[in-house]
């Protein structure tokens, strides 16, 4: 992400999803979700927001953090990796990144439950940038 996400805009998407990050029984599935998950416009604008910020506070190319089909990013200073798959690689689901991004959801407990999946050495200093937006 080149340009510096706007605050307010990152603070304004991430509010439109907090109900359904804040809804527990969401992260059964589905189907035991009390909240609906939000549109995919919506996902999509509070994960680019969350993640272009993360890449503002720890810039670098030495990790990319996906969140698979809405943002990917390189973060964190080291080499800078140019071609082929990435050395260090983190990477999610939008529900999990916004747990993180919020900090509703602990970096080592994601990793530990397999609900991030942190690859190469470099990887587990995307922790330091979370999270990046709280909430009330």
């Amino acid at each position: 992400m080149s340009r510096v996400p706007d605050s307010a805009q990152v603070r304004a998407a991430v509010e439109a999803v907090r109900e359904w990050l804040d809804d527990d029984a969401d992260a059964g599935g589905p189907d035991t979700a009390a909240v609906p998950t939000p549109g995919r416009s919506a996902l999509a604008a509070a994960v680019r927001g969350t993640v272009g910020v993360l890449a503002v506070e720890l810039p670098g190319h030495a990790v990319e953090v996906r969140v698979p089909p809405f943002a990917a990013a390189q973060c964190v200073e080291g080499p800078r990796h140019t071609r082929g798959s990435p050395p260090n690689v983190v990477e999610t689901d939008a529900r999990t990144w916004l747990l993180l991004a919020t900090g509703r959801l602990d970096w080592d407990a994601a990793v530990d439950s397999g609900r991030v999946r942190a690859s190469g050495t470099r990887a587990s200093a995307v922790a330091a940038g979370l999270p990046v937006v709280r909430t009330a």
